[in-house]
């Protein structure tokens, strides 16, 4: 809702501090990854994360992908109330920031 033009770039911001290098790369290069489900739907180029495909975490972002945001968008997917992640999302917003 806050930023949905750029909303991997917002989240992957806030983030930075507080999680691994691995996560914040995942999370700020997920939208491209995705465009593989759908972007042809979209008219782009559904192998943008092709490019990618010697990054380190290259991987992780499509398994990411593949198991956890992509079944986000399916209405009848059996999931857990967000109140059930508030917790976790508080437990990582206060760890000590990385250096």
């Amino acid at each position: 809702m806050l930023a949905p033009a750029n909303h991997a770039e917002y989240a992957a911001t806030i983030l930075k501090p507080y999680v691994t290098e691995k996560n914040h790369w995942i999370v700020g290069h997920h939208p491209l990854f995705q465009l593989y489900f759908f972007g042809e739907h979209v008219g782009k180029d559904p192998n943008l994360l092709d490019r990618y495909r010697d990054h380190p975490f290259y991987d992780a972002t499509v398994e990411f992908c593949g198991e956890w945001d992509q079944v986000a968008f399916d209405p009848d997917y059996d999931t857990l109330p967000v109140e059930h992640f508030e917790p976790m999302v508080r437990e990582i917003l206060n760890r000590k920031p990385y250096a």
